[in-house]
């Protein structure tokens, strides 16, 4: 049963990376893998002999226990992991509403009035860092739609794009890996309770940096950055609460971490309070109906919330539903354990999390993701948490199918495929290494190290070999 479900899952995803090809979104077969995979758990539960419990991650077996009470844990186990999914998906979607609202606000063009070079190459500099910046707060991919947006009423020449773009889609990864709300992928490990805000922005903060820096550095010997641009006349933004609505979105949004912080709570309810203190701002300032079930005529809510619900993306919603949900349906059953035990005992650890990072470029992150913290047993805020955030984040963009920024530009723009792997991939590759090496020095810089022991004590020091699941350290302790 166990590859059974194994067969589903390498079948459901093969189908999602072919989903051009197929002319199928790729939430179908993500929901249909997550369906059949929870569907053969169910059927085969009487013949497996081990299972991983939800609430210590520890693995047990299920010799001698009888039917009923292998379904009451089946069932306990799916509504575990169904909290924790909804969680992310109620979390990400209160975001996305409150980047809908800024931008029927036209909030957006705060950012474009700011922008008032005409050189390329300052032009990409602030565009990059405003990406950086922008993608830390909004998440990676509404920040890449919000600047190519922007770059479209700036830059008239199409091909000149197409370079600007290929940066922003660094820019955006980058921005996005170094704080627990800018990637779907840092956000799972963040509500996992593998990482910290306050660590996570300390550590990955430099190495994400360092990955952007590197290809801006290289760019100046480019010749698509060299001249300016031709002015272009544009209409600017007639809405007078536009600022306002920018300065307090993105104000709510960081909000969230700062009330996870202080009351301990889920970060969903944190998302929930500033949406909801978010949405009365608007419906204040639209003159609107406060209820979100006041209707017009033609049976439409007049509301600005009712309209900005209307046009969250549930279809990658339902995508991270299947895919979240099929990896738990794998993890309870052992088998991702089972292969991160494997891969410790003959990859080091640090080869594998920068070749995790590399394969999210083919692969999606988010179940690269999901699967490695159901593979590792590491400590919250251990260097493996922060290496991972910073590999899958960033990884994604060394291909322009690698991330959600590269596809929603990719299709924004028309980039092909080996446009983006001749111009924009070196320059990537190089960012990824520099990165991975500043942030493998400060996590050796950051390591626990043992403390001197004053001349006077004659304690004797003894080192016990490293645990397989702390491959590569060595404990110390001392006897008297």
């Amino acid at each position: 049963m166990e590859a059974l479900v194994v067969a589903v899952f390498i079948l459901g995803y093969a189908a999602i990376t072919m989903e051009h090809s197929l002319k199928i979104d790729k939430l179908i077969p993500a929901l249909l893998m997550m369906a059949f995979a929870w569907a053969i758990v169910a059927f085969g539960m009487d013949s497996f002999h081990q299972w991983v419990s939800p609430h210590t991650g520890k693995m047990h077996s299920l010799a001698g226990w009888d039917h009923a009470k292998r379904i009451i844990t089946l069932e306990d186990t799916l509504l575990h992991h169904f909290g924790k999914t909804a969680e992310i998906l109620i979390f990400l979607m209160g975001a996305m509403v409150i980047v809908e609202m800024i931008d029927q606000f036209e909030g957006f063009s705060v950012i474009k009035k700011a922008i008032r070079t005409r050189r390329k190459i300052t032009l990409l500099w602030i565009v990059c860092a405003l990406a950086f910046v922008l993608s830390a707060i909004i998440d990676n991919l509404t920040a890449t739609i919000v600047l190519i947006t922007i770059l479209r009423k700036i830059i008239p020449e199409q091909k000149d794009r197409l370079w600007f773009c290929g940066f922003v889609i660094i820019a955006s990864n980058a921005g996005g890996a170094w704080t627990p709300i800018g990637d779907v992928t840092t956000t799972m490990l963040w509500m996992a309770g593998k990482v910290s805000t306050g660590k996570l922005m300390l550590l990955i903060g430099l190495p994400a940096l360092v990955n952007i820096l590197v290809p801006l550095f290289m760019s100046f010997f480019l010749p698509a950055f060299k001249g300016e641009i031709a002015p272009k006349s544009e209409t600017e933004s007639s809405n007078k609460y536009a600022s306002l609505m920018f300065w307090l979105g993105l104000g709510l949004v960081i909000f969230v971490p700062v009330f996870k912080t202080i009351t301990h709570l889920p970060p969903y309810i944190g998302m929930m309070l500033s949406l909801a203190i978010f949405a009365l701002a608007a419906e204040i300032l639209s003159k609107k109906s406060f209820s979100l079930t006041a209707l017009s005529e033609d049976g439409q809510s007049n509301g600005v919330t009712f309209k900005a619900l209307k046009q969250i993306e549930m279809p990658s919603i339902l995508f991270f539903l299947g895919i979240l949900m099929t990896v738990a349906a794998m993890e309870s059953l052992g088998l991702i354990y089972n292969f991160g035990q494997t891969v410790n005992a003959n990859v080091p650890q640090n080869l594998f999390i920068t070749l995790l990072g590399m394969g999210s470029a083919v692969i999606d992150n988010v179940p690269l993701v999901a699967a490695s913290i159901g593979m590792f047993r590491d400590a919250p805020d251990s260097g493996v948490w922060h290496f991972i955030a910073y590999a899958a984040g960033t990884g994604g963009s060394l291909l322009v199918i690698g991330s959600a920024a590269g596809v929603v530009a990719m299709g924004m723009e028309k980039i092909s495929f080996f446009w983006y792997l001749k111009n924009i991939s070196f320059p990537a590759l190089l960012g990824y290494f520099a990165g991975t090496g500043v942030l493998l020095l400060l996590l050796n810089y950051s390591s626990p190290k043992p403390a001197a022991l004053p001349a006077h004590n004659k304690t004797v020091w003894k080192t016990i070999s490293p645990q397989p699941e702390a491959k590569g350290l060595s404990t110390y302790f001392y006897t008297q």
